[in-house]
């Protein structure tokens, strides 16, 4: 536990991390890689690329600074990232790399002004931290391979089956090579994917998210081919090269961005492929409970809407489904093929009679998800009634505009 100098040097460094941490975190991926470049592979590199790793460990730094006195505070970040970890394998002997590199960026970017005092804090602190870490993901760990099918680290899966699901998405259908069940998960959550692609420095690491419900046979994935083919390297990957018999590295079930038990009515909103954490959840309340169910999917159009056929095949009491196109084709007919045409407005919600009485779960693309959480703000949705996930590193809708 730091001690009470080390907590009061450290809160002091908040106002400087909050101006220099992307910097600092910046140099800090540069000296990772270099001293460590087998680290390469955990990473989606193309996110340091474009700068929303180093962002969002810079969001995660400073509020560690501000809230060293008051843990509890950072306690569903904590979960957060400690899913994320468990999912990539992160074991306790990286902790220190991380450290080291990290001392050293901060050194670096501060200069003069990280005296031996704000160092030895930060050094202090750091293992604190790294201690709660590696608690947290070592119970996950167990509780992981303690399940019926669960496992540490990666196993062999063989693709059963590849399925189009619209213009850009197919899914991909998941089952043990070995033979044994697969583990189970709650949807919304997702799995980690590594593949050696020909022609590429490094091994590549993508999360996606799982689109089906548990079922003890296959785990299924469904992913959009990325037109770049570069900020898409693995997804043009999958949909170009892998098929049926190919054998991927699957890391097991994870994530917190799952429904809570409730009885409230539940409204679940996605847009683009931002649908397949939010058609799991969908498709298991359905199945298994009786809340009243309002489920939109914004799309550009059928052509470019994923799961049509499932979807339409989905239906009891309490359930109301609803499609919003941004720009229909000739033969999408409003009333028969989509309800609304544009794009996500008050005036869609309150056509639908939602309130904020309800809870919400959303996903979506960045623009998307800051117009939702915009709605639902005027709306007065309490905070604790407001579910999201990014796909990618953890950014602040709040700031986007």
């Amino acid at each position: 536990m730091a001690s009470q100098e080390t907590i009061n040097i450290v809160k002091s460094t908040a106002p400087v991390l909050e101006v220099h941490g992307e910097a600092i975190t910046k140099e800090f991926y540069k000296l990772l890689f270099e001293n460590n470049p087998q680290l390469k592979d955990m990473f989606n590199m193309t996110n340091q690329k474009i700068g929303t790793q180093p962002k969002a460990l810079a969001n995660a730094v400073f509020k560690y600074a501000t809230y060293i006195d008051k843990l509890e505070m950072m306690g569903p970040d904590v979960a957060v990232i400690a899913q994320k970890h468990s999912s990539l394998s992160v074991t306790p002997e990286m902790y220190p790399i991380v450290g080291e590199n990290l001392l050293k960026a901060i050194k670096i970017v501060l200069g003069d002004a990280a005296t031996p005092e704000i160092m030895n804090a930060w050094e202090e602190a750091y293992g604190d931290l790294a201690a709660i870490f590696i608690k947290v993901e070592e119970d996950i760990y167990v509780e992981n391979e303690s399940q019926e099918g669960g496992f540490r680290g990666q196993q062999e899966f063989v693709v059963d089956k590849v399925v189009k699901e619209s213009e850009l998405i197919s899914s991909f259908y998941l089952k043990r090579k070995d033979g044994t069940p697969v583990p189970n998960f709650l949807p919304g959550q997702y799995v980690v994917i590594t593949v050696n692609i020909l022609g590429t420095e490094h091994k590549h690491t993508r999360n996606y998210s799982l689109s089906d419900t548990p079922n003890g046979n296959y785990l299924r994935i469904s992913v959009k081919r990325e037109a770049n083919e570069i900020n898409g390297i693995v997804s043009n990957y999958l949909h170009q090269t892998v098929k049926q018999g190919d054998v991927l590295n699957i890391g097991i079930p994870s994530g917190e961005f799952v429904v809570a038990e409730s009885k409230k009515a539940i409204v679940l909103i996605s847009a683009g492929v931002g649908i397949t954490p939010i058609f799991s959840m969908f498709k298991n309340l359905a199945e298994q409970s009786e809340r009243d169910i309002t489920f939109i999917q914004c799309a550009l159009n059928s052509s470019h809407q994923a799961f049509i056929s499932e979807i339409d095949s989905i239906n009891r009491d309490g359930i109301k489904k609803v499609r919003v196109y941004d720009k229909p084709t000739e033969k999408d007919s409003l009333g028969d093929n989509f309800q609304y045409q544009g794009y996500l407005s008050l005036d869609v919600l309150s056509d639908l009679n939602i309130t904020k009485d309800q809870e919400f779960y959303f996903c979506g693309p960045t623009p998307f998800m800051a117009n939702t959480l915009s709605l639902l703000n005027i709306l007065g949705v309490d905070e604790n009634q407001i579910n999201y996930e990014f796909f990618g590193p953890v950014e602040d809708l709040k700031l986007q505009k």
